[in-house]
């Protein structure tokens, strides 16, 4: 029988499955409402997750490993989740506790490093072994790949590029205690707060913010276009500084490309607004531009997942 992995990417408020065949497509998948609030409560919810998926949707191969993305900082050769993030640190070995559980091997990643093996898989890897992918959702990170080899760090904390200061004057706080990091800037919840915030200074602003959720990033998109004052100074903002970050990147790690991902940068409009801020001279040796990912944003993360548990499964082959 043809054998998958089952790959789970993990966010702030959902988690996807997925059934991936080797050769990277997703079979099946199904969406669980999550909330990460502990790393403890994350394994329950993942556990009784993958325990319906497995029962409600079946498998159509024999799958022969585990592979999970989640945020924060991971050591994904030992298999421990150390953080969601610093406030949130109770080390876990979540890889061998879900291997044992369902009885698979079971590796996991962070999940913006996961994306990046997919990237790397799948995407402009295929034509680059020296590239950044970022991502621009809730928050932001990014990985270099140099190489062909991704950066990790010696804490397993590189790439947390969204609390890189781009602006020394700003009085916006980021969680990491600086301020004027691109995250509080640029990022969806960023530009949300921002609104939020500016909106009374700006009465005539066509944004309504909602009782609940967040102001949608293309409601804040089409308000630029239609001219609002409070639109524009909350977008300019947040391109300048995601402009300076990957100029600030470009010049740490030297790559032909860089691909940007995550639900700020869906469709097209951020990507091609951004294209102005990037100046030629430091951009010169980005022969292959700044551009979206090819991969379907929906499943980068669960591909890359699978990537995690079939890179793993290869190395213990050989």
């Amino acid at each position: 029988m043809e054998k998958s992995v089952l790959a789970i990417d993990l966010g702030g408020t959902k988690i996807l499955i997925g059934e991936v065949s080797l050769g990277g497509e997703v079979l099946g998948s199904k969406v669980y409402e999550s909330e990460v609030v502990s790393q403890e409560q994350v394994f329950e919810t993942l556990t009784a997750a993958l325990e319906d998926y497995i029962k409600e949707v079946g498998l159509q191969r024999e799958a022969a490993a585990i592979g999970i993305g989640v945020v924060g900082r991971v050591n994904t050769s030992e298999g421990i989740w150390f953080e969601i993030d610093p406030s949130r640190s109770r080390p876990m070995e979540l890889a061998r506790r879900i291997g044992e559980r369902f009885a698979l091997p079971c590796t996991i990643g962070n999940d913006v490093y996961c994306a990046t093996l997919a990237e790397q898989e799948w995407g402009c890897g295929t034509y680059s072994d020296n590239f950044i992918y970022m991502n621009i959702g809730t928050g932001i990170a990014a990985r270099s790949v140099v190489n062909g080899k991704p950066i990790i760090g010696g804490h397993f904390n590189a790439g947390e590029v969204g609390h890189h200061v781009v602006d020394n004057n700003s009085d916006v706080q980021c969680v990491c205690g600086r301020k004027g990091c691109v995250e509080p800037l640029a990022s969806g919840l960023g530009m949300h707060n921002r609104i939020v915030a500016m909106k009374p200074s700006y009465t005539d602003s066509i944004i309504v913010i909602p009782s609940e959720g967040r102001v949608d990033v293309a409601e804040i998109f089409a308000g630029y276009d239609q001219g609002d004052r409070l639109c524009i100074e909350v977008v300019d903002t947040a391109l300048q500084a995601v402009a300076d970050t990957i100029m600030n990147m470009v010049r740490f790690s030297d790559p032909d490309t860089v691909v940007l991902g995550g639900g700020v940068v869906s469709g097209s409009w951020f990507v091609d607004k951004l294209q102005s801020r990037l100046q030629a001279k430091t951009m010169r040796f980005v022969i292959n531009g700044v551009k979206k990912s090819t991969i379907d944003e929906a499943f980068i993360g669960l591909k890359g997942a699978s990537r995690l548990a079939i890179r793993s499964m290869t190395m213990q082959q050989a």
